[in-house]
């Protein structure tokens, strides 16, 4: 079969001869042509789409030896001469992602030594792998640099079929995978690569590269960038992040950092507030349930069922009700919209065994906890009313 992304990877229509139509295991058909221009995935570059004969191409594989063009739907039986669509947009794309990455992988490599381990080629960013445990902003930018002085300078981009005793000709960056059919891809002065992808003819069709993030990945440090169009892209919907933020900040770009440092400040501040006022209103509220004591079977008891209380605000009025009287037994709920919350305590002079309390609460409710002999908390379903389950406890303490 005939590789024609290599012979011209800016060939975008082609009519040639339908070999055959399959199946796979699977079921998905696919086409076998006389020659291609749809390249197939592999080497960290994602296959082409586009059309045979107005049927989609949703995938193109190279199995076997054999480039198979997997169809959204079969090809009709009279079908011989097929022409065939590649998808441009996105193969040049994947053109100049991969052309950036053989850029940045070099510029790292020339300036500070580090390998590029592995790349992959994503729909929204690209990544490469560098053999290093330590990467610092100023390398990152200097290596970007040179990246986009090299795409200014236009160089052009080679691509070379050589055999295995032409390659000591070559600083090859990397050992190759093959020993045959050995396709080079090269910047005159700067990279010398194994690859079987497509590139544009020159490092201009780039356009440019920016470095977005990094982070350690293991023993090693990943990169992600985007090259070409994407760079516009993400460079169009930074700013229409930035616009909106600058707008409800009420700040310009340039006062931004300060603006959120503010706010933040200010959040930090209204929340050690707003605890404060939590604490004090709980204070208040033990301090109104401790009058509200009742006595069952000899046991003075405190019991209440409250409304949208958090787990933490039960424990710490139960805290603050036995610490005031140590004889008193305290049984408190929060019914919060489909749950029940409980908490039970005793004081130190009481005997009462909270465990035994909580064991018949979360049968009542479904529920589960867990705790000490002196302090229990738990939760479970609403099926019974806070007041019903405080019931059930009263006959339980009476019974018992």
């Amino acid at each position: 079969m005939q590789k024609l992304f290599y012979k011209d990877p800016y060939l975008q229509t082609f009519t040639t001869t339908l070999v055959r139509q399959s199946q796979d295991k699977s079921g998905k058909w696919y086409a076998i042509l006389e020659q291609t221009a749809f390249y197939p995935e592999g080497g960290g570059q994602p296959y082409d789409s586009g059309s045979l004969n107005d049927q989609t191409v949703i995938e193109v594989q190279e199995i076997n030896g054999e480039i198979r063009h997997y169809l959204k739907d079969k090809l009709p039986e009279t079908s011989k001469e097929v022409k065939g669509i590649i998808d441009w947009e996105r193969r040049y794309d994947h053109m100049q992602q991969h052309a950036g990455q053989h850029l940045l992988s070099a510029a790292f490599e020339e300036l500070f030594y580090y390998k590029t381990k592995s790349f992959h080629l994503g729909k929204e960013v690209c990544t490469i792998d560098l053999d290093t445990t330590e990467l610092t902003d100023e390398e990152i930018l200097e290596a970007e640099t040179l990246v986009n002085r090299i795409i200014l300078e236009n160089r052009k981009i080679e691509t070379k079929w050589v055999t295995q005793e032409e390659l000591s000709d070559y600083p090859l960056r990397k050992e190759l995978s093959v020993s045959e059919d050995i396709r080079l891809v090269i910047i005159p002065d700067f990279d010398y690569n194994g690859c079987g992808g497509t590139h544009p003819h020159s490092t201009g069709g780039v356009a440019s590269l920016k470095t977005l993030s990094l982070e350690k990945q293991k023993n090693m440090i990943r990169v992600s960038f985007v090259a070409g169009n994407r760079v516009l892209k993400q460079l169009h919907e930074k700013q229409q992040v930035v616009s909106e933020l600058s707008s409800l900040l009420n700040a310009p770009q340039n006062g931004m950092a300060e603006a959120v440092k503010r706010i933040l400040g200010q959040s930090k501040e209204q929340a050690k507030e707003l605890k404060d006022m939590k604490e004090k209103l709980l204070e208040y509220e033990a301090t109104a349930l401790s009058s509200q004591t009742e006595v069952v079977a000899g046991r003075t008891i405190i019991k209440s069922v409250l409304q949208n209380k958090e787990m933490a605000e039960l424990q710490s009025m139960a805290r603050k009700l036995v610490s005031a009287k140590d004889d008193i037994n305290v049984f408190l709920f929060a019914e919060n919209g489909g749950k029940l919350q409980f908490v039970g305590a005793r004081g130190s002079n009481s005997n009462l065994d909270m465990r035994y309390v909580a064991n018949k609460v979360f049968t009542f409710i479904n529920g589960k906890g867990g705790g000490r002999e002196n302090f229990v908390q738990g939760g479970g379903e609403t099926a019974l009313t806070g007041e019903e389950v405080l019931e059930k406890i009263t006959h339980l303490l009476l019974n018992d």
